[in-house]
């Protein structure tokens, strides 16, 4: 039998190609995902581990509350008091710091996309950098960057660039430029190391730093010194106190779960819609070739061959064909992680790549899915194989095809009603992120296999309908309108995979132009501005706008009222939840709220110790004017607010919790505004020139910043959505390709 299965495999060479490829492609996705991002964390443990390798002991800030923003600064008075530990040979601070806007000396932006710092240079014992030419930066005029932002740019020692974050823009000569642990590029951005004191000058810190690195003397262990360390910055909020090694693990953590691990699930996501694909494609070869070798399988019956041969006869194909495209599909997945990098590359994300990861889950994890599927596709085919009446198989003009199963309608009609059902729930069921999108794309895929099994009824009518057009034209119109009708399960099943590729591409087109016109509305009804200023991070993640640039706005002639917005987050009852800081003396001249339980001068009068919440917000956890809410933010363990205010924010621009600027710098450590919006007292025809004002005042000082009037910034968001769909196209035509073979 074994050999039966193997002829019955060869005897069929283009449909095994196929069918194996599409296998394979599904499986690449896989393992391409997990060499791509295991190469990425290897880069990052390779990066953390040399930044904390001569390192015996760091105090870091609490991150745990920080979201997108900076975590508070570790204050500078506190090296002093570390150095005088007993066991402390050197205790250093330093800044690494987000925010940094880079430019070329005339204004032109830099084409990486990632995550942008103000980092300062370490002393002798802490240095880890390798430099590749030049040296670190000795005065305050001088900046070294990595080796990708000077290969990308065309950068050499000597040549300038102009930066700012928090401090206005300066020009630095680049004394140097560097690697680490063997990486060129931190995810793409832009990394300036400078001395100390012009890092902190850049920043805004003044005196603070972002950390402190301890060595210890001589026969002193480091973990023995974290616990003196630790004892001597008790009482100050907000900091950490671990060794090296635990300092590097932590970061590395961080990394995983925030950025590795979204990146990785998305990944799979779409491989696994790839291989949903091909599982329909798998089904509908072994139903092809068990129907066309039922008389060969009826004669094997006749000389004695039993159904469970017979079932293992079929089986076993599946699992040569699994095994076949799976080793392909690893083997392709290896190539395929470049082809992500460089997919990502192209949308100016330069991932860390300090040499390629295959490690042994990806080997396990992409021959046990692929052969599973496989497999799993096969069983009904090969089930349906052993019960086929020999002697009636052997009949002239046996056709093994039925019509559609009554019992096919009955599961797929409870399927299709429990997989709406199951998106309904994480559309509305009041979930976090990641609960809602398992139970849509649970939905998702028990819709799809629903509509799966109620498609043969529809065959029949639909190529009626299309077909009758055809027919007109004569009789290869009507063989094919008949053929297509003739077998209504084969042809469901080859429409059914290039159905849910389609109707991902449609699903994603349609939610993009949903959240194009949301935000379009929202502009329009909401914001009672004239110019809108944010970050202008090329389609990286946004830096913050320092607090002089904002200061700067008002200043220009034409401006009435400035309104500055700030982010945070909060945690009550171990929920975290989004915090919005706002301008509450000048928001309502900008933007307008409407209210459940409150108005305008409410907000105007938002003070200390006072809460807005959110009309959802408030109704969900039973809460009205006059209530206390008490939560924990990054600076302090319990902050009780008083609700003054109920509002109902269509456009989503304050989220559930609003509290006032000095209210989320004071206690909750946010310090620059995320965005600002501003209002003009001038006719309509001079708004333009007023922008252009500002965009001026604010070019000379810190160029990363953009103006823009209402229907700019809505099409400005609008192509970054675009991007984000073309990468998301990109990424389902692996599924279509699919489909196609199976077409084939």
């Amino acid at each position: 039998m074994r050999l039966i299965a193997r002829r019955g495999l060869l005897a069929r060479k283009v449909r095994l190609a196929l069918t194996a490829l599409s296998i394979a492609l599904g499986v690449t996705l896989i393992a391409g995902t997990y060499v791509f991002t295991d190469t990425i964390n290897g880069s990052f443990e390779g990066i953390f581990g040399a930044t904390y390798g001569q390192t015996d002991v760091v105090v870091s800030p609490d991150t745990e509350l920080s979201g997108d923003n900076a975590p508070p600064p570790i204050p500078g008075a506190l090296i002093d008091k570390v150095k005088a530990v007993d066991g402390v040979e050197t205790a250093e601070g330093s800044v690494f710091w987000p925010g940094l806007i880079a430019r070329k000396p005339d204004g032109s932006k830099l084409k990486g996309v990632g995550f942008n710092a103000v980092s300062s240079a370490s002393g002798s014992q802490f240095a880890t950098s390798d430099y590749v030419d030049g040296e670190p930066p000795q005065t305050a005029d001088e900046v070294a960057i990595f080796k990708s932002t000077a290969e990308t740019e065309g950068l050499e020692t000597g040549d300038q660039l102009l930066l700012s974050s928090a401090a206005p823009a300066k020009l630095y000569v680049i004394s140097g430029i560097y690697t680490l642990a063997g990486v060129d590029s931190f995810g793409g951005g832009v990394i300036a190391t400078f001395t100390l004191p012009e890092a902190q000058r850049l920043a805004g810190l003044g005196e603070d730093v972002s950390e402190i690195d301890v060595n210890a003397e001589d026969g002193v262990s480091a973990t023995v010194l974290r616990s003196r360390v630790a004892a001597a910055v008790r009482g100050t909020p907000g900091v950490n106190v671990r060794t090296g090694s635990q300092e590097a693990a932590a970061q590395l953590d961080s990394i995983n779960s925030d950025f590795l691990g979204t990146l990785r699930t998305a990944l799979l996501a779409f491989a696994g819609i790839s291989l949903f694909v091909g599982a329909f494609l798998i089904f509908n070869t072994f139903s092809i070739t068990v129907a066309q070798r039922t008389r060969e399988f009826a004669l094997l019956r006749i000389l004695g061959a039993k159904r469970g041969q017979i079932l293992r006869s079929v089986l076993f194909e599946g699992l040569v064909l699994g095994v076949l495209g799976s080793l392909i599909g690893l083997g392709l997945g290896v190539l395929t992680a470049r082809g992500l990098r460089a997919l990502f590359k192209l949308f100016g994300a330069d991932m860390p790549d300090a040499g390629t990861v295959v490690s042994s889950r990806t080997v396990i994890v992409s021959l046990v899915v692929g052969i599973l599927i496989t497999v799993l596709a096969s069983l009904a085919p090969a089930l349906r194989a052993t019960r086929v009446a020999p002697l009636a198989a052997l009949r002239e003009g046996f056709d093994r095809e039925r019509g559609p199963s009554r019992w096919g309608f009955v599961l797929g009609s409870v399927m299709t009603v429990a997989g709406l059902a199951a998106m309904a729930l994480g559309l509305f069921g009041g979930f976090d992120a990641k609960p809602a999108l398992s139970w849509l794309g649970f939905g998702a895929a028990l819709t799809f296999l629903g509509v799966a099994f109620l498609s043969p009824r529809l065959v029949g009518p639909l190529a009626g309908a299309i077909g009758a057009p055809l027919t007109r034209r004569g009789v290869t119109g009507v063989l094919a309108r008949e053929n297509t009708v003739r077998q209504p399960g084969r042809t469901a099943v080859t429409a059914a995979a290039l159905m849910i590729g389609v109707a991902l591409v449609t699903f994603a087109s349609i939610f993009a132009a949903g959240i194009s016109s949301t935000i379009r509305d929202a502009v329009g009804t909401s914001f009672i501005g004239q110019a809108m200023i944010q970050s202008d991070s090329g389609g990286g993640p946004p830096t913050p706008i320092p607090v002089a640039a904002t200061a700067a706005i008002g200043e220009v002639d034409g401006v009435r009222a400035v309104a500055a917005t700030r982010f945070a987050q909060a945690r009550i009852k171990g929920e975290t939840i989004p915090v919005a800081g706002v301008d509450a003396g000048t928001l309502g001249e900008v933007y307008k709220l409407d209210w459940k339980d409150g108005d305008a001068e409410t907000l105007r009068g938002l003070g200390d110790g006072e809460l807005l919440v959110s009309k959802d917000y408030a109704d969900e956890h039973d809460l009205s004017v006059g209530d206390t809410v008490t939560m924990q933010t990054q600076r302090v363990k319990r902050l009780p607010l008083k609700i003054v205010g109920i509002t109902d924010d269509d456009a989503g621009l304050l989220g559930d919790l609003t509290v006032s600027l000095p209210v989320i710098e004071r206690q909750f450590g946010v310090r620059d505004d995320a965005f600002v919006m501003a209002a003009f007292d001038v006719p309509a025809e001079q708004e333009a020139a007023v922008r252009g004002a500002i965009a001026q005042k604010l070019g000379e000082e810190f160029p990363g910043l953009k103006v823009q009037s209402n229907d700019e910034f809505v099409k400005d968001q609008e192509q970054q959505i675009n991007q984000l769909l073309t990468l998301i196209y990109a990424l389902l035509a692996m599924a279509i390709i699919v489909s196609l073979f199976g077409i084939v």
